[in-house]
């Protein structure tokens, strides 16, 4: 199946989409990687839903991928007494202690000392997603003494969310852990990190995937963007979860920061994800607002690698039409005159390593003689995000022996992957990147392509060959 754009799209698997068949429709739709939320999905059932994605790859011979989206800590109020609510007024003092009695309109217990140890005067604390606000006065590690900013009702059990304070504690809970090893072990091509605040959340997730899946940043916490190219250079990809990061800081501020990640991750040759709300709507309409198709149509001018939708494709009524409509969307800016030229006047110096220079070379080859594709060779995907990172305005095919690799690089800007034998030599590696380049549909009789790979081949990171090649009529016949 040939994609008539370069921006990835995800999808969420949920109730609406919890069927071989409907996952088929979704991926015929233009699904390229489908995320599993293991904030919803149990861990003995894991295996079952990866088996069922994986079908798909046999039936439409196309590498699916699969992110599993570990939920991370989820920090919330104790439990009020009465009818299990209070109403906080504006002004008014509130306490949140390490007392377990239920709370009352005066205070209520914060079962996490972590947090009671990390709060200092003057830091905010979010309640309910944005619905209260409050500023600590007074702060020890048994309370915390605070001033009512934005007042309501405030519920057992709702959620807190601290943009000022960073807790001295992991990205990662013990469920996260488990997750993380279970996923790594069936087999997903992606595990994702929520409320990352430093580098070192990143470094522990990838301690327990040693290498069996890459490692992806959800940047939710103004934490995360403080430390921002830190977390980028930990990572393998980072996602713009602008849910919680609107929570978290003004909304009038996450446009701008949105901006800021996914360049400074193109970059660093780093995917970036821009996820949440991206077509909300159409949980429940079979159209969006446009307001909402300029909102994706945002993200795919500044050439992020993916968008991604959530309860869209979850658990809404028009899972199918959602995809189609990203994917129409997608096509149509990229086909854009301006689209272009917004992405010359961001592209990135490549580094000073002999695998950029090839990259790039690659690149201006293919632009100055207008060719269709660039077939990488490659073992690891590196050559592959290296290409990527160019923009080019060629299709970068990626030829390679590992089917782990394909999947992985399904969520990568441009990259068309196909899994076959290495190369045996280099007249090998010309004749079959002209074969598939034609299969494909990519090039046709006549056409010029470009060929990179490595020497020795099959030496992940040796990048360092690039080739014109012919498309003749051979090539055409072995199709």
């Amino acid at each position: 199946m040939k994609r008539e754009r370069r921006i990835k799209i995800i999808a969420t698997l949920g109730p609406a989409s919890s069927t071989e068949e409907m996952c088929a429709k979704l991926f015929e739709a233009g699904v390229d990687v489908f995320r599993i939320n293991m904030s919803h999905t149990q861990r003995e059932t894991l295996a079952e839903k990866i088996a069922m994605l994986r079908g798909l790859e046999s039936r439409f011979r196309r590498p699916v991928g699969i992110l599993a989206d570990l939920q991370g800590p989820k920090l919330r109020v104790g439990q009020f007494g009465g009818d299990g609510g209070v109403m906080l007024e504006k002004g008014a003092r509130f306490t949140l202690d390490s007392d377990q009695t239920p709370g009352d309109a005066t205070r209520v217990h914060l079962p996490h000392p972590e947090i009671l140890s990390a709060l200092e005067p003057g830091h905010t604390l979010i309640l309910d997603d944005g619905k209260l606000r409050l500023v600590v006065e007074k702060a020890s590690p048994k309370e915390a003494v605070t001033r009512v900013i934005v007042g309501g009702r405030l519920s057992s059990r709702k959620g807190v969310s601290l943009p000022d304070t960073t807790i001295a504690v992991s990205a990662m809970t013990e469920k996260d852990r488990a997750d993380a090893e279970v996923a790594a072990e069936v087999g997903v091509d992606w595990i994702a990190l929520s409320f990352v605040q430093r580098p070192e959340d990143m470094a522990e997730l990838r301690k327990i995937v040693r290498g069996r899946a890459l490692a992806l940043a959800k940047i939710e916490k103004p934490q995360a963007v403080a430390r921002l190219e830190e977390i980028i250079d930990a990572s393998d990809a980072i996602m713009v979860a602008r849910g919680d990061l609107g929570v978290e800081m003004p909304l009038e501020k996450v446009p701008g920061t949105q901006k800021r990640m996914i360049r400074m991750a193109r970059r660093k040759g780093k995917p970036v994800v821009v996820a949440t709300q991206m077509l909300e709507s159409m949980i429940t309409s079979p159209v969006p607002t446009r307001a909402e198709v300029s909102d994706v149509a945002t993200a795919v001018f500044e050439g992020a690698d993916a968008v991604m939708l959530s309860a869209e494709s979850a658990a809404g009524q028009y899972p199918v039409e959602a995809v189609a409509m990203m994917n129409r969307i997608a096509e149509e800016v990229e086909g854009e005159t301006v689209y272009r030229s917004i992405l010359e006047a961001q592209r990135a110096e490549p580094e000073a390593t002999g695998a950029d220079a090839i990259a790039k070379a690659a690149h201006e080859i293919a632009e100055t003689l207008n060719l269709k594709a660039i077939c990488a060779w490659t073992s690891s995907g590196s050559t592959a995000f290296r290409i990527a990172r160019e923009r080019p305005n060629s299709t970068v095919i990626a030829l390679t022996p590992n089917r782990a690799t394909a999947r992985r690089l399904t969520l990568v800007w441009g990259v068309h992957a196909i899994v076959t034998k290495d190369a045996s030599d280099a007249d090998d590696m010309a004749f079959r990147a002209c074969k598939f380049a034609v299969r494909e549909h990519y090039a046709k009789l006549g056409d010029r392509i470009i060929v990179v790979a490595g020497v020795p081949f099959g030496t992940p990171g040796a990048t360092n060959m690039v080739r014109i090649a012919f498309v003749a009529q051979e090539h055409v016949a072995k199709a």
